[in-house]
């Protein structure tokens, strides 16, 4: 048993990376038991371990927008389901009102007790164990689930509210296939819903198991205590890099014209930051709509960009933070406003705002490109990687995904494997970085041919505005979206389309290159 009204710093150290490791853990079971490619090859998912009010303690390096919204899935379970949460009860969730990012994102949440028999003088949970993992599919218009033009969040797919997924160590299986197949727009294949969903139960178990063990060795009153100074070890961290701030404001503008408009003010006495997104623009009819959670989660991801110290993403980091966002705006829809690409797109706008607004870095490719394509029996997800954007003392990196997305690129064997299609060239885009004092990176060309005839959706950015450049230094390129036809001939897409591919159509996309950097 250790001393828990001060933190050890050797201890706090031991159990940050306690912490971490429980959740790698998880991660490991996760993308071992899991059956889509999405999350077994592409890594496209994250797990997370919260106190007993939901808070984030600490996260595996996962994929950042999932990391930082989490808590607030798993807050609103504790709001919602309150003192019926009991041992062996797993929750499904992917709710954008509640804490999710987008559909397919789907959340397991698995309260941790001490044992799995609930002790008379506990009511309450007091751990919570969570993973979010990207579904190929969740029903919607479109197979992938990543419409180009959904206007309501019901065409994207099937919403979890804080479902029963295991009731007291029973899988709901009747009820969750019940629910994916019995929609408008049903998921078109329930069977890997279920394995992935199977998945992220077995690695959730791995996080109670661990935390149960840790508490069995140092005692529950040290651990709860650790989990309390590491998060109050973020918070001065986050304080610490906030003293080298100073005020700043940024306009940006998305390729439909909308624009993300945020102001920074630094109160040095107090260490602390306001980030106001007042002037926003409101509500889109399209899906670039960012759920707030998203909004925050992209907030706290660029302030632990800004710490040196070796830390883990969690609720402390947000505590000097105040942020401010209007109701109704883009930043903060209101049901039913469809989300699909607030997650993916909006996210890496309102970061690249962010570092717009504290003259930290240029823009880098300010999108995830994302593809999506199959039918009734094939359906695939992923993003591509671009340039990032040059800063004080470095250049831009090549072909690297950025920000807010943190996954892989299916291996091509395994992508002709598995999908009717030939992967024709993936390749650098030479002199797609803005040029400055430091250059942004260079953006990557992907050819993808169809074998058979499937539908094709690209959902991207900075097809028509360029990522900017900072300081005087030059924009990135643009990126293009092209189909050139079995017949020769081509056809030029926007930055959202829906497409219909034939036997022999190839389907290629230049991705966008970081804004360059001038210093004096």
């Amino acid at each position: 048993m250790y001393a828990t009204n001060q933190p050890d710093p050797v201890r706090l150290e031991i159990f940050k990376n306690l912490y971490q490791f429980i959740a790698e853990q998880m991660g490991i079971v996760l993308q071992n038991t899991a059956a889509s490619v999405n999350i077994k090859e592409r890594l496209d998912f994250s797990c997370a371990i919260f106190d007993s009010s939901g808070l984030l303690v600490a996260n595996a390096p996962h994929i950042p927008v999932h990391l930082g919204s989490m808590s607030e899935s798993v807050r609103s379970l504790i709001n919602d389901k309150g003192d019926t949460i009991k041992p062996g009860n797993v929750y499904l969730s992917n709710n954008p009102y509640n804490g999710g990012t987008h559909l397919p994102d789907v959340t397991a949440i698995t309260p941790v007790f001490l044992d799995d028999t609930l002790p008379s003088t506990l009511t309450n949970a007091l751990f919570y164990v969570a993973s979010r993992g990207h579904q190929a599919d969740i029903g919607g218009i479109t197979p992938g689930s990543m419409p180009s033009h959904s206007t309501k969040v019901e065409e994207e797919g099937i919403l979890f509210d804080n479902f029963l997924l295991v009731e007291q160590g029973i899988f709901q299986e009747t009820q969750v296939t019940n629910l994916l197949s019995n929609h408008l727009y049903p998921a078109r294949n329930p069977q890997q819903n279920i394995a992935d969903f199977k998945a992220q139960i077995a690695a959730n178990e791995r996080g109670v198991k661990e935390l149960q063990r840790m508490v069995a060795q140092y005692g529950l009153e040290t651990v709860q205590a650790y989990m309390k100074f590491v998060q109050n070890n973020a918070e001065e961290s986050v304080k610490r890099a906030i003293e080298a701030l100073k005020d700043g404001s940024f306009i940006y503008e998305i390729d439909s014209g909308a624009k993300i408009e945020v102001k920074v003010r630094i109160n040095k006495k107090n260490r602390s930051a306001t980030i106001d997104f007042t002037g926003t623009s409101g509500q889109l009819s399209s899906n670039f709509n960012a759920p707030k959670a998203v909004t925050q989660a992209a907030v706290l991801y660029v302030f632990r960009t800004l710490v040196n110290d070796s830390i883990p993403l969690n609720a402390g980091c947000l505590k000097p933070l105040e942020i401010v966002i209007p109701e109704g705006c883009m930043l903060n829809p209101s049901y039913p406003a469809a989300i699909v690409a607030g997650n993916v797109e909006t996210s890496q706008n309102i970061v690249d705002a962010l570092y717009g607004a504290l003259g930290v870095s240029a823009a880098s490719q300010g999108t995830m490109n994302n593809f999506t394509f199959g039918n009734e029996r094939y359906q695939y997800y992923e993003t591509i990687c671009g340039g990032s954007g040059a800063g004080a003392n470095f250049d831009g990196t090549d072909a690297v995904q950025t920000h807010m997305t943190n996954s892989r690129l299916t291996d091509p064997e395994i992508l002709e494997t598995r999908y009717p299609v030939l992967l024709e060239s993936f390749c650098l885009r030479p002199n797609s970085g803005g040029k400055g004092k430091y250059s942004g990176g260079n953006g990557v060309i992907r050819r993808i041919k169809f074998l058979e005839p499937m539908t094709a959706n690209i959902l991207s950015g900075h097809r028509r505005v360029p990522p900017f450049g900072l300081n005087g230094g030059e924009p990135g390129q643009v990126g293009r979206n092209w189909i050139q036809h079995q017949d020769g001939t081509q056809e030029d897409l926007g930055s959202t389309a829906t497409v219909q591919m034939l036997p022999g159509d190839v389907f290629v996309i230049e991705t966008p290159g970081g804004g360059g950097f001038y210093q004096s």
